[in-house]
């Protein structure tokens, strides 16, 4: 698995592969929930300065990709403060390619550039009914810091933080 900084020109299949990773929780989501992820999978801020996106390729296949958003960037559309510490944002992973490591060896880069740059955390922001991701990032060392999380609706759902002490 090579993981490398994404291409310009691969940004469109990019935003089609988070739609297609995050559609199995279309059925679990309000349709508006559903809508404002489907909106945030789209977005383009992922393209703002200082914000890295990263692929893993396997036998020339994008199999996943992650976003890492800088210290004191916006990475939210709809919150209008900045995160003190860089944040991973938008992990896919192709269908295809589940349960072969992916999603953690993107997670692991973004640990690894962030501790090169000295920072002394990193984290992201998860929905309540990401079950397997919520999984992930415990075991992987992640600790909830739940006076971070966030409701963007009225709809029972919490996007929940996590915070990996480098």
């Amino acid at each position: 698995m090579l993981i490398r900084e994404a291409k310009k020109n691969e940004f469109h299949l990019l935003k089609e592969q988070r739609l297609n990773s995050y559609m199995p929780y279309q059925e679990e989501l309000s349709q508006k929930h559903w809508g404002l992820l489907k909106a945030n999978l789209a977005s383009d801020n992922d393209q703002q300065p200082g914000v890295e996106v990263f692929v893993a390729e396997i036998g020339g296949e994008i199999a996943g990709s992650v976003v890492l958003f800088p210290a004191a960037s916006k990475a939210y559309d709809w919150k209008t403060d900045t995160i003190a510490y860089p944040e991973i944002r938008l992990l896919a992973v192709s269908p295809n390619f589940r349960s072969r490591g992916v999603g953690k060896a993107l997670v692991e880069h973004c640990i690894d550039i962030s501790k090169i740059r000295k920072q002394r955390f990193i984290g992201l922001h998860t929905g309540s009914f990401m079950i397997n991701a919520i999984a992930l990032y415990e075991k992987m060392g992640f600790e909830r810091v739940a006076s971070l999380d966030f409701t963007p609706l009225d709809d029972g759902i919490v996007v929940k933080a996590f915070r990996y002490n480098l």
